[in-house]
């Protein structure tokens, strides 16, 4: 199996570069662009859709024939909701930097009859998740119920220093619905401030796979299965942006027995 945590490859053009093929799986990819105003980042789509997210800074985009103009504004992943733009399969997109810009590229199979379009900040309600030391802040971008993609799901959480996240562990690797939907999983990490740290676990019932990863800021970890809780160490919030894809566009999670206890305290 590949490595689980992938290390930004410098700190200029694109630094993150996750395929099917180099995470060892089959739907989710996703890559991180990190440009100089007047630079360009474009691809054609292919096959996959694929969701853009302007994880800091300020761009002009295109996204087949349609020209979306500027986007963004968030000087700060930590700084409120993202503006996105979703592009279907079989198009293409590019953009433009106007600012120092932190794009993401989020992708995944595509299919059906969907049109290119923008997601700006407050298309989905801003959410706060658990109680005490578990809360953590919601910020979905392309949740299940907005029915607008083939495979895609993306969604960005801000967890507090001294907090924990995605936990009480949970999984999403078995293809059993209405119980269990299967899901790959990338997390994009940032830590503010930037010097911070956190820790994240991937972990199977069996302990087949049980790896503990220190996340450092510009990390992506890869949960290809079992459970996956992170932490973030006191002083330093933690955000991640998820990328999910599987076989059905579904997110439907299975809690860790020995620890679901935590939600009825």
């Amino acid at each position: 199996m590949p490595n689980l945590k992938v290390k930004p490859s410098g700190s200029h053009g694109r630094v993150t570069h996750v395929t099917p093929e180099s995470a060892g799986w089959t739907y989710v990819g996703f890559d991180l662009h990190r440009l100089k105003p007047g630079e360009t980042a474009s691809a054609e789509t292919g096959d996959r859709e694929v969701c853009l997210v302007w994880v800091s800074g300020k761009g002009s985009a295109k996204a087949g024939t349609k020209d979306f103009g500027s986007l963004g504004g968030r000087m700060s992943p930590f700084e409120g909701a993202p503006h996105a733009l979703y592009i279907p399969a079989g198009s293409s997109w590019s953009v433009t930097a106007e600012t120092d810009l932190e794009l993401a590229v989020c992708s995944a199979p595509g299919g059906g009859s969907y049109e290119a379009r923008a997601i700006p900040p407050g298309t989905h309600p801003a959410l706060t998740r658990g109680k005490g030391t578990n809360v953590r802040h919601v910020n979905n971008i392309m949740p299940e119920d907005d029915g607008a993609a083939h495979s895609l799901l993306v969604v960005e959480v801000i967890t507090p220093g001294g907090h924990t996240s995605s936990y009480p562990p949970h999984k999403h690797d078995q293809d059993n619905l209405p119980n269990e939907s299967f899901l790959e999983e990338t997390y994009y990490h940032r830590l503010n401030p930037p010097q911070g740290f956190g820790f994240q676990r991937v972990y199977t019932d069996d302990r087949s796979l049980d790896e503990v990863m220190v996340l450092e800021d510009g990390d992506v970890t890869l949960v290809p299965r079992g459970y996956h809780p992170c932490a973030a160490c006191h002083g330093y919030d933690l955000y991640y942006l998820n990328v999910m894809a599987g076989p059905k566009r579904i997110w439907k999670f299975h809690n860790a027995v020995k620890h679901e206890w935590l939600l009825k305290s």
